[in-house]
């Protein structure tokens, strides 16, 4: 019987522990649900949307406490304040938030606040969504809105952030005024798209653009700003829904600084229209001093090289025949070492039957000696091949039949090049092989357009970085055979003047940018597979 008693109080213990145990795992805390709701705005002094606004300052009360994210950047003020408020809290965190104006306000104007997504609760940052704050100096609130679409006028994607500002037409408008003051009404796109809502605007006229304001100044730089705009003038109220094309401008002439980059080469930068330019000597150079002037590939730059001596300065006279304008510097001299000759091959292993084999050089070349360069197969069979000279890129292009499954072997010998200094190149050897075609596929465009040819079809890489490029001038299929396995995209430019190039726009001149169509998803090419894509362009 003692035994049994023992049995059954051990029993009894046991299971008294193991309930214990159960309860305390159900009842271990794990912090609740995770606080997804932002924060509640309880009110506002001055109330929102509160007319004949006479005071400074104005507090937005919330329901918890918040904090400010970037506000400086995500507030957006239309029309602008000429000095930024103060906005408080900054680094802490408390149950509203204070704006202290310290502009003069005009007179019977509707003015709105629109934070973004600045406002976040202090603990997991949740954002109160796009909270606009409106008030008016008078005795009505304006309620007029302008509704429309950003996109980049070459490029898929569209930047974030573009602001969108509206200038009244008045008698004291000018077009120059987008440059000197900041506009009447102003309006973001945000980070997720690329449409936006002026709003509370007064009826009359005006001139609608936007701007990828790098310097956020609500002024627009044309040396670093994008920028869209609608040529017609713009009268309120009105349905329309507006489209702005964002485009770089082609800078204004000006000229950096000219200055020595090493002993036997001084740089000559500038920016807008500089081709041709004419650089000319002032101070006397010795007859024994050599001198040459090259365009820097890809750069609006120009070389120009001499055979080293110890001058302490030169004077230049630069010349752009097309302005008809002349400039004159001095450059004093540098301690540097003098360039020397560095080439660099375009491939040196697994090259594709479409790509172009090349050597580019970082000084002028001269000339080229095809007796001192030669090619074998794996069989060591000499191959033919063509070499030229190209001095626009300044780089020398070897030009052979490519066969599948085969390597080549190039080999230059000391003399096969040589720069403008009679400086040539050591022995150089390149181990080039191919693939085999089912490697490779094959993508057909068939281009149906409403808008009017000619068009350049091109085929670039995810990032926009142009591929292959084709000239269309009708309705047709356009082939871009043998491409390596990978995701591309097709775009159609408009060559409106015929002259092979996408050509950007211009503000003053009230010229648009030519017009870019993508075709609507990426297009993956597989190995050894034949791919058709129907490209249609309505108007």
């Amino acid at each position: 019987m003692v035994h049994l008693k023992r049995f059954i109080s051990g029993i009894f213990l046991f299971c008294l522990a193991l309930a214990l145990h159960q309860c305390a795992r159900r009842g271990s805390p794990t912090g609740g649900p995770k606080d997804m709701e932002p924060p509640v705005l309880l009110r506002a002094e001055p109330e929102n949307l509160s007319t004949n606004f006479k005071g400074n300052k104005i507090r937005l009360y919330f329901d918890e406490y918040i904090k400010l994210q970037d506000v400086q950047n995500k507030l957006i003020v239309s029309p602008p304040f000429k000095y930024p408020p103060d906005i408080s809290p900054q680094g802490g965190a408390r149950k509203y938030v204070e704006i202290v104006i310290k502009d003069t306000l005009k007179e019977n104007t509707t003015y709105t606040l629109n934070f973004g997504e600045s406002i976040v609760d202090n603990n997991e940052n949740n954002p109160y969504p796009y909270l606009t704050y409106v008030f008016s100096t008078g005795d009505y609130l304006d309620s007029l809105s302008l509704l429309g679409v950003v996109k980049d006028a070459f490029n898929r994607e569209t930047d974030d952030f573009i602001s969108v500002m509206l200038y009244e037409i008045d008698s004291t408008y000018t077009d120059t005024v987008i440059r000197k003051s900041p506009p009447n009404y102003l309006a973001n796109t945000q980070d997720s798209t690329t449409i936006f809502k002026l709003q509370y605007l007064k009826a009359g006229k005006y001139r609608l653009i936007a701007v990828k304001d790098e310097a956020k100044n609500n002024l627009y730089d044309p040396v670093v700003d994008k920028i869209g705009f609608v040529a017609d003038t713009i009268s309120l109220p009105t349905d329309s829904i507006f489209l702005l094309s964002l485009f770089r401008e082609v800078p204004e002439y000006s000229l950096s600084v000219p200055k020595f980059e090493a002993s036997n080469r001084i740089l000559f930068g500038y920016k807008g229209p500089g081709d041709p330019l004419e650089i000319n000597p002032v101070s006397n150079i010795p007859d024994s001093v050599s001198t040459y002037l090259s365009k820097v590939p890809n750069r609006d730059s120009l070389n120009f090289w001499f055979t080293p001596f110890e001058p302490d300065s030169l004077v230049f006279e630069v010349v752009n025949p097309r302005l008809q304008q002349r400039d004159t510097f001095t450059v004093k001299s540098r301690s540097l070492t003098k360039d020397t000759l560095q080439l660099t091959p375009s491939y040196r292993s697994n090259i594709g039957f479409l790509d172009t084999m090349y050597i580019s050089a970082n000084i002028p070349l001269r000339a080229k000696d095809s007796s001192r360069v030669s090619m074998i197969n794996r069989d060591s069979v000499p191959q033919s091949l063509e070499m030229l000279l190209d001095t626009t890129l300044n780089r020398v292009i070897f030009d052979f039949k490519k066969e599948p499954n085969e390597t080549y072997s190039l080999r230059l010998l000391p003399g096969a090049l040589s720069d403008i200094f009679g400086d040539g190149n050591d022995t150089l050897n390149y181990r080039l092989t191919t693939g085999s075609y089912a490697d490779y596929g094959n993508l057909r465009v068939r281009l149906e357009s409403a808008l009017p040819y000619p068009v350049l079809l091109e085929l670039t890489d995810p990032n926009g970085k142009m591929i292959r490029s084709t000239d269309a001038r009708d309705d047709g299929v356009f082939e871009f055979n043998l491409l390596s396995p990978g995701k591309y995209l097709v775009r159609a430019i408009f060559d409106t003047n015929d002259n092979g190039r996408w050509d950007t726009g211009d503000l003053f001149r009230k010229i648009q940018p030519e017009r870019v169509v993508y075709f609507p998803s990426e297009i993956e090419v597989r190995a050894n597979w034949e791919l058709e894509q129907l490209f249609l362009i309505e108007e």
